[in-house]
């Protein structure tokens, strides 16, 4: 036997045999342990580095992702246990009968077609690594049950016990992931009814442009407030702090920002000559983490990235050949349809030249301390009735992707962990369903590209942008093919980057597809692109600082509407004078920034959409599009009316003296004390902690003072009436592709969901700071990195 690789299997192996076990999980570093697992086929030897990443070490597929999901139970067993539980509706089941109407929402969207065509969707291999994956997070629930004190608290305080998982539960699941536009369509059926759907514009802007058209036999003001209040029961959060609340639909609502930042950079634009791959997805900030970095190795797998803690596989990341990073696209993959309801017989919709019957299914909801719930769960043609309106005949149900075959949210990524080539990776995206994603690659042979990839459904007969009728004249014509999908590979430029904005080419026939018309303002790509385009080489260094950005180029065109006004309003000139000459860094500490998003969030931005809107279409838009406030306010005439100029500069000059005021009555009279990261706070909250606040440690971790806003590159979602963090990125990963232990990338919190472990809140700081680890690969370096490791033995 070649006597090095005897020392790379054989050592590690043996040592972790033999070192004893020196403590408990949750009383400060781990120790090593072993494992007996039935169904394990091999032993496995786990890594885990001194910064809570797990480096899997498998003989074999079937055990490398039955090792993959054990160690992701084991850290992340309420996480998981949660994400099932609200997935399948069964969290009455644990927590009582407060959430059976929740149980019922979700319900609605669990994938209920034919489980052949989900499977094989995702290709070769994907039912059985999703299978054992399965497995071994109920393998680690058994030993839990053999272990009771190693019970993480908050099954302890919250008295459940964790479910066990199937393999369909991994893929049947769908209403955690990201999809488009059912929000938009309600809103801009409003705004019909108020004014008309082209003002909506102001709310939206439409890429390409186009004029919105209410569709033959819609009523838009007919569309009840409340028409989505069981999709937003589905979609969200399990919230522990007031459950009632979570029947209310919430009228004033913030534009989401839950998005991403990713580029590549080709070899001839680098300082090492390789490509350079950089990813950041902005998620709700939680604890744990919404990702999980992992580190999977056997015959024919060897990858390193982030991955939903709930599935198999890492989705951003790199094998030993290709690296891959993603960001949401605007692909609209949801349409709302109304239907007349026979008055004679309820149960049935106006389809084509007669009637069709409502498909209806009854389940029991097991609820805590109460007899078992029964309840009806409608369905159309079309999808889940999410609401029904006896007293004017009318049924709505909404009509999603996530409800085809393969469109579990991530899942795809299964099948690109193998590829060898940068086209190769393109190709594995074929089939990717959802969420729509804009990826990007680069392999070690110094190719790198672009695609655009999600289902996109075909509209023969209507844009997507409002709601239509449910009986037969708007129904989707299958959906595109890949083919009818961009990318790029090896532009001259020698950079691709995306931020969520429109990434459609100028010479793609985007009016006629109509993949969507919204995606998010250029704001953050612009500035990627300005920086990475500012020096003739970029390095690794240089992209990690990219990613913690704080210039907003929306901070540096709106102060250059103020730098030629005056006021003698004391407050408004002091105002002027502390925002004149700023460069838009929104640093932690920074006084202009404090100044500048008080103005922005709380005052202008409203105040804009009063001036230039009807008064009841003005209600409907609290946060309008920002590109099109910077192109009205910059080019007034077409919006202001007469004297435009003058009325213009006194909006922005009668807000900022507000805004002033405002930062004053919350910071105090002495400027210079003024801090944009003492109100911008970041706090990962864990979803229990309101439930668990006398727990020591806290199960929360901050806040931390952050800088940022909603459209630098380093995100940071506030809510302006609070300014509590809700979205940002967490886990950020750059990699030098083919020199893969220069890669760089950081996860906050932490790596573990045991809020007693060191690995729960330790990458806070750095993550705050802009500091990162490096992600290693080769095994000698993680050697030299391991915190402890864990040995997987089969039961015999």
């Amino acid at each position: 036997m070649n006597i090095r690789r005897w020392r790379a299997t054989a050592l590690p192996l043996l040592v972790a045999l033999f070192i004893p076990l020196l403590a408990t999980p949750g009383e400060g570093a781990q120790p090593d342990r072993r494992y007996t697992i039935p169904g394990l086929h091999q032993p496995v030897n786990l890594i885990v580095d001194r910064w809570g990443v797990p480096h899997i070490y498998a003989r074999n597929t079937d055990d490398l992702f039955l090792a993959q999901g054990f160690n992701a139970a084991r850290t992340r067993t309420f996480q998981l246990d949660l994400w099932l539980r609200r997935g399948l509706g069964r969290l009455a089941e644990a927590f009582g009968p407060d959430y059976a109407d929740q149980d019922r929402a979700t319900r609605l969207f669990l994938y209920r077609g034919d489980m052949k065509k989900e499977w094989d969707s995702y290709g070769p291999g994907a039912r059985a690594a999703a299978t054992r994956f399965a497995d071994g997070v109920n393998a680690y629930l058994s030993w839990l049950e053999d272990n009771p004190k190693s019970l993480p608290e908050e099954f302890q305080r919250l008295g459940h016990r964790p479910a066990r998982w199937t393999a369909e539960d991994v893929v049947r699941i769908r209403s955690h992931g990201l999809s488009r536009n059912v929000d938009s369509e309600v809103a801009r059926a409003h705004m019909s009814c108020a004014a008309d759907p082209r003002t909506d514009k102001i709310r939206t802007r439409l890429q390409p442009d186009v004029d919105p058209v209410v569709p033959a036999g819609l009523d838009p003001c007919a569309i009840p407030d409340d028409v989505l209040d069981v999709y937003d029961l589905a979609s969200q959060s399990v919230d522990f702090s007031d459950t009632t609340k979570t029947l209310r639909r919430t009228k004033r609502r913030l534009p989401a920002r839950e998005g991403s930042n990713n580029w590549v950079i080709g070899p001839n634009k680098t300082t090492t000559g390789r490509p350079i791959v950089a990813n950041d997805p902005h998620r709700a900030q939680a604890a744990p983490s919404l990702r999980y970095l992992a580190h999977l190795s056997a015959p024919g797998i060897d990858a390193i990235g982030a991955g939903e803690p709930a599935a198999p596989g890492i989705s951003l990341g790199h094998n030993d050949k290709v690296a891959f990073g993603l960001t949401i696209a605007g692909i609209d993959q949801e349409d709302l349809y109304v239907y007349d309801l026979d008055p004679a017989d309820p149960t049935r919709y106006r389809y084509g030249n007669g009637w069709e019957k409502i498909t209806e299914h009854t389940e029991k909801i097991t609820v805590a301390g109460e007899k078992p719930r029964e309840v009806t769960l409608a369905f159309t043609r079309h999808g889940p009735v999410i609401k029904t309106d006896p007293t004017n005949h009318k049924a709505y149900a909404l009509r999603t992707v996530w409800l085809q075959p393969g469109t579990s949210p991530y899942f795809g990524s299964i099948a690109n962990l193998r590829s060898d080539t940068a086209k190769e990776f393109d190709a594995n995206l074929r089939h990717w369903g959802t969420p729509s994603l804009n990826h990007v690659y680069a392999d070690t042979k110094g190719n790198f590209g672009w695609t655009l990839a999600g289902l996109a459904p075909r509209r023969p007969n209507h844009d997507g942008l409002l709601p239509v009728p449910g009986d037969g004249r708007y129904e989707w014509d299958g959906f595109h093919p890949s083919s009818d999908l961009p990318r790029t590979s090896n532009p001259a430029s020698g950079i691709i980057a995306t931020a969520n904005n429109y990434t459609l080419p100028a010479d793609y026939p985007a009016k006629e597809r109509k993949l969507g018309f919204e995606w998010e303002g250029p704001a953050r790509h612009d500035r990627i692109v300005e920086v990475l385009t500012a020096k003739p080489k970029t390095s690794v260094e240089d992209s990690t600082k990219l990613q913690n950005d704080r210039v907003s180029l929306v901070a540096r065109r709106l102060t250059a509407l103020l730098a030629p006004l005056t006021s003698k309003d004391p407050a408004t000139s002091a105002a002027l004078q502390m925002l004149r000459g700023w460069n838009g860094d929104e640093h932690t500490n920074s006084t202009q920034a404090t100044l500048f998003e008080i103005w922005f969030s709380r005052h202008l931005s409203s105040a804009f959409a009063k001036a230039v809107l009807p008064a009841d279409a003005a209600e409907l838009v609290s946060y309008p599009d920002y590109t099109v406030m910077l192109e009205a306010l910059e080019n007034p005439k077409s919006w202001f009316g007469d004297d435009a100029v003058a009325k213009r500069d006194q909006l922005l000059l009668t807000t900022l003296g507000q805004a002033h005021a405002d930062a004053t009555k919350l910071l105090g009279a002495d400027t210079s004390k003024w801090k944009w990261g003492d109100l911008n706070k970041m706090t990962f909250r864990h979803p229990a902690s309101a439930r668990l606040s006398s727990a020591k440690p806290s199960f929360d971790v901050g806040p931390l003072p952050h800088g940022g806003s909603w459209y630098t590159v380093n995100l940071s979602d506030y809510d302006p009436d609070s300014f509590d963090g809700g979205a940002g990125a967490s886990v950020r990963v750059v990699m030098d592709v083919g020199n893969w232990d220069a890669a760089q990338a950081i996860n906050a919190p932490g790596q573990s969901g045991d809020h007693r472990d060191p690995n729960y809140r330790d990458l806070a700081p750095k993550w705050n700071k802009g500091e990162y680890f490096p992600l290693l690969y080769t095994r000698s370096a993680i050697e030299k990195n391991a915190q402890y490791r864990i040995q997987l033995n089969p039961k015999k």
